[in-house]
Formats: structure tokens, C-alpha cells, sequence
């Protein structure tokens, strides 16, 4: 029997806040090191440092698993 390793799924991995800029918000990977830039869908309303401090751990959900109100 073979063991076969799934792959990481991108809501599936931690991530920490390394940038923000306006509209964008920089994360890194804690397990895979991979950097992803996260663009705001209402880019009139900026992405805050207050809300995501450089450092800070957060977690990507899934849109397609997200049931409407």
C-alpha cells in the first residue's frame, strides 16, 4: 500500500500578515512559505492595518462554502 500526500488546499494553511497597502493585503504561509496578495472586492473601502497588523495569523475561508443569510 502507497501512501499518497493530498495536496494543501489554500483555506486549508494559516497565514501571516507581512503588508497593507490600500486595496491589498500580503500574507504568507506559515507551513507552505507561499506569499498570496489578497485584493479587497470594494476597493473603495480600504483594508486597515489597524484590522490586519503586520505579524497578525489569520485563516482563509472558502466563498463557495459560505452559505447566504
Amino acid at each position: 500500500m502507497t501512501s499518497q500526500t493530498v495536496p494543501m488546499s489554500i483555506f486549508d494553511e494559516k497565514y501571516r500578515v507581512v503588508g497593507v497597502e490600500n486595496d491589498r493585503l500580503r500574507v504568507q504561509g506559515v507551513h507552505s512559505g507561499d506569499v498570496l496578495t489578497i485584493i479587497s472586492p470594494q476597493p473603495e473601502i480600504p483594508i486597515s492595518q489597524e484590522d490586519y497588523p503586520v505579524g497578525k495569523l489569520i485563516a482563509l475561508s472558502d466563498p463557495s462554502k459560505i452559505r447566504p443569510n
